[in-house]
């Protein structure tokens, strides 16, 4: 999370993934580091015991959602406000 609101505040583009338990502590850093309305992506928990087909599938349900943040940016018009989630394919 917090990579990815340094590389935007350097203005590099970047997306911030994080797993379903760790919405509210993305919101709380994103909030303490300057940018309450920086917008991430939330995908299914949890991804530690997937096997690497189950992966892939995961990685496959959220590209679509990373390429439209890289494409729009923070600042550009979304359908979704802050956080994006992901639901698992």
């Amino acid at each position: 999370m917090l990579d990815g609101i340094l590389l935007e505040k350097a203005g590099i583009p970047a997306v911030s993934i994080v797993t379903e338990p760790f919405v509210e502590t993305g919101r709380e850093m994103a909030t303490d580091w300057g940018v309450p309305e920086y917008r991430f992506l939330s995908i299914p928990h949890p991804i530690a015991n997937l096997t690497e087909s189950e992966m892939d599938d995961r990685a496959g349900a959220v590209v679509g959602a990373v390429v439209d943040l890289l494409q729009k940016g923070q600042t550009g018009e979304h359908e979704a406000e802050g956080v994006v989630a992901v639901p698992a394919r």
